[in-house]
């Protein structure tokens, strides 16, 4: 199992102020420090964290892998290209909310999708898909080409009581191996924490979880490196 730290929010807290504190390429460095496998940043269309010049530093500061999450825009797909990640994730966008809320519509969406899959991999980045646990998605996926799916697990981290968690968690591990009969690659995030990331580490089809929100803001109490550590020792024990 690897982990991708999600470093948006530490440039959200940059952001409030408008200064250059806290840096989210020094949080990324003492990321890479504690063990992380990769690092992850979103840069969204209205730039209300991550900026431009961000990705381009992180890009040559990270020696673990870069995954940038992007919308499918005609401007993104060119900053992807000039900047060349070791992996774009493509996730749906909207101004009013507050992060990625559910999974991209792979399946209403077939023909842009897979222009874009097919531009981003002749620059030679590995695609991944943010999708909801759905096998139309899943299946949809495969046909425009991406590498990998990224399971939303929004609904298993929101689930109200234990039967109601049962099921999305069902539903992520029949989708994870679906994929993985499929050839994609799996990985999944959003909204896992130190309290309910165990029974997706366990699904053994997923290779990769991508976390952010919760290690900083365990990080704001006992620093990066100890937070991720923390995070680490949780998924790689299972």
């Amino acid at each position: 199992m690897r982990l991708g730290v999600n470093i948006d929010h530490v440039a959200t807290i940059r952001q409030a102020r408008g200064g250059d504190i806290p840096d989210p390429v020094t949080a990324a460095m003492l990321a890479e420090l504690a063990g992380a496998h990769g690092i992850v940043c979103h840069l969204r269309e209205d730039r209300r964290h991550i900026q431009d010049r961000d990705l381009r530093i992180l890009r040559d500061m990270v020696t673990s892998h870069l995954n940038l999450e992007m919308a499918a825009t005609n401007d993104l797909v060119r900053i992807a290209m000039g900047t060349r990640p070791d992996m774009c994730t493509l996730v749906p966008e909207r101004r009013e909310e507050l992060t990625t809320e559910g999974g991209l519509d792979v399946e209403g969406q077939e023909g842009r999708l897979k222009e874009v899959v097919k531009e981003l991999k002749s620059g030679g980045i590995v695609v991944s898909l943010f999708i909801d646990a759905s096998l139309e998605q899943v299946k949809a996926a495969e046909r425009v080409g991406a590498h990998v799916v990224e399971l939303h697990t929004g609904r298993y981290c929101e689930a109200k009581g234990a039967g109601e968690a049962l099921q999305e968690l069902g539903k992520l591990e029949d989708m994870a191996l679906a994929a993985d009969k499929m050839g994609l690659r799996v990985s999944a995030g959003h909204g896992l924490n130190y309290r309910n990331v165990v029974p997706v580490a366990s699904i053994s089809q997923i290779e990769e979880l991508n976390i952010g929100h919760s290690i900083v803001a365990r990080a704001v109490l006992v620093g990066m490196e100890s937070a991720v550590r923390e995070m680490l020792n949780l998924i790689m024990t299972v």
